[in-house]
């Protein structure tokens, strides 16, 4: 995700400079304070924050610890980090009901993504073992009862809608009553928005809160709209009362100053993020790894868990044995890819890996490209698949129509398969038993 490249930009160079210095002096410790204050100024934190923030770091920089340290400049870019921690909180689990059964109400104003999101929880709750329930509360705004229902489809989730109801707390209450009756532990409540903060709203939202008694009452903020988040939940919570914050568009061209504002001006958690347009893009809230990511030191711990969570054992011992028998097709080839964009993009990924994330600014990664290789081969018969040796002139022109695509692009993919095939063999991974060890990656190493 872009995860606020401009200030992520500024600050890696500001801490790659400390880095490799030896020596730190006075005035290196005021020229980065004086950097590291405009950087978060112009990603819009709240002046407070900024004013703390630089004070923390400045104070901890001249101490001892680092005056003193064989490595002075590693341990002020620690500091640094540990100072963004500091801001950005730290993680908290969503409530859970003693009860077995669990209220998540979800406010927020019209445009942040709330309805989407209350799909995506639902989502991740699911595949943490929950059985949720989807409710819209929502009687004001066109179709969007239905567009919960559609989510919910697409997720495979529960959902209970009633577009005849024109009251939001009866609707909520007769959700909890539908929920129970399914036997469901979790209910997500979806809430109406308005363009911005109005007694109206807030009014409906009390007798919504008053009428179902929910366990977690969470924020969904626009990570794009800066420290006005701040005011926002101030607003919210001043009103009805919040247990934290749900993060939206931090893949949008987010400049920062939500985040690293709303925890430290409001005392409330950010509990996840939103890193998405994909169902399952929402993420749980960890902030040493954002602060990490912030500073251009990767996050191989969420590479990693994004690898296992697609990481299908079975498919990786049928692909492990085909190679072994030299019988590693095109078909397998496109099941590695499907499971390589599981995991995200392919800037994101790499951004993960620690010092790739600086190194990624100029380079011109091809998001579309496994999508038209996957176009290639979806374009051809099984017996294509699985013998590319009978891809003739003929049957590639085809293949490039079925595609949309020119003979080219065709032949491109076909070399790819050819020359990875022939660096297996090259290093042993074809043909030899077994005897080599593989990696269990999704993607089983496959140079894409």
């Amino acid at each position: 995700m872009a995860l606020f490249e401009n200030l992520s930009s500024r600050l890696t160079r500001i801490t790659d400079a400390m880095r490799g210095k030896s020596r730190v002096t006075e005035k290196d410790i005021k020229d980065m304070m004086r950097q590291i204050r405009l950087a978060l100024l112009e990603a819009d934190v709240n002046y407070q924050v900024v004013k703390d923030l630089s004070e923390e770091i400045a104070e901890k920089a001249r101490g001892a610890e680092v005056l003193q340290s064989l490595t002075p400049g590693q341990q002020v870019v620690k500091i640094v980090h540990q100072a963004l921690v500091g801001v950005l909180g730290k993680e908290e689990k969503l409530a859970v009901s003693p009860t077995g059964f669990t209220v998540i109400m979800l406010y927020g104003l019209q445009g942040t993504g709330k309805t989407t999101t209350a799909a995506k929880l639902a989502l991740h709750l699911k595949e943490k073992g929950k059985k949720p329930m989807l409710v819209s509360a929502d009687v004001h705004r066109p179709a969007a009862q239905e567009q919960l229902q559609i989510l919910a489809d697409q997720t495979g989730v529960d959902c209970f809608i009633n577009p005849e109801e024109k009251s939001a707390p009866a609707l909520a209450r007769q959700g909890l009553e539908r929920a129970r009756y399914m036997m469901c532990d979790t209910v997500i409540i979806d809430t109406a928005g308005r363009m911005t903060v109005d007694d109206g709203l807030m009014e409906e939202l009390k007798s919504i809160h008053e009428a179902i008694k929910p366990d977690e009452s969470l924020l969904i903020v626009d990570a794009m709209i800066g420290q006005e988040a701040v005011h926002i939940a101030e607003a919210f919570d001043s009103q009805v009362g919040l247990d934290g914050f749900i993060m939206t568009k931090l893949d949008g061209d987010a400049r920062g100053g939500a985040a690293l504002s709303i925890r430290r001006m409001t005392g409330k958690p950010i509990k996840m993020i939103g890193t998405g347009e994909r169902p399952g893009d929402l993420e749980v809230f960890r902030p040493d790894r954002l602060a990490s990511r912030i500073l251009g030191m990767g996050d191989v711990l969420t590479l990693i868990e994004k690898a296992s969570d697609i990481y299908d054992g079975k498919q990786a011992a049928k692909t492990a044995e085909r190679l072994k028998a030299n019988t590693f097709t095109m078909q397998d080839m496109l099941e590695q890819l499907e499971q390589i964009q599981g995991m995200g993009s392919i800037k994101e990924m790499m951004a993960m890996i620690p010092g790739a994330g600086r190194k990624l600014k100029d380079m011109d990664i091809d998001e579309k490209d496994l999508a038209r290789t996957k176009a290639i081969i979806q374009s051809m018969t099984l017996r294509e698949r699985e013998n590319p040796r009978v891809l003739d002139a003929s049957r590639r022109r085809r293949i490039a129509r079925g595609s949309g695509l020119e003979v080219q692009d065709v032949n491109r993919v076909v070399r790819r398969y050819d020359d990875m095939m022939k660096m297996m063999k090259q290093f042993g991974f074809l043909g030899q038993g077994g005897r080599r060890r593989r990696s269990k990656l999704p993607f089983g190493g496959l140079g894409f």
